[in-house]
């Protein structure tokens, strides 16, 4: 599914209109990017749990030449599921 599906199936189970559905969409995704950025988490009861993890540096090795790197510690963003989405999946 992409956005503009993402955007009709929200349009359609809530009565929004496209327009409004697709504000509301943008409108949650700059909100879990501002709190992700802060260093927040955005907790969703029953769906997921967006929040921000630490990856510490690490020693990797260039495919190229074999030779070791160094591999920057990193913050990524990720999502870990609910019970009541993980549910519905089975």
């Amino acid at each position: 599914m992409n956005k503009s599906e993402l955007i009709d199936a929200i349009a359609e189970s809530s009565g929004l209109t496209k327009a409004d559905a697709g504000r509301a969409l943008d409108g949650f995704v700059s909100a879990v990017t501002s709190a992700l950025s802060k260093g927040d988490s955005v907790t969703l009861v029953g769906f997921g749990t967006y929040a921000v993890k630490e990856r510490a540096e690490r020693l990797g090795r260039n495919p190229q030449t074999g030779n070791e790197i160094t591999i920057k510690a990193a913050k990524l963003p990720s999502f870990k599921a609910g019970k009541t989405l993980k549910d519905a999946i089975k």
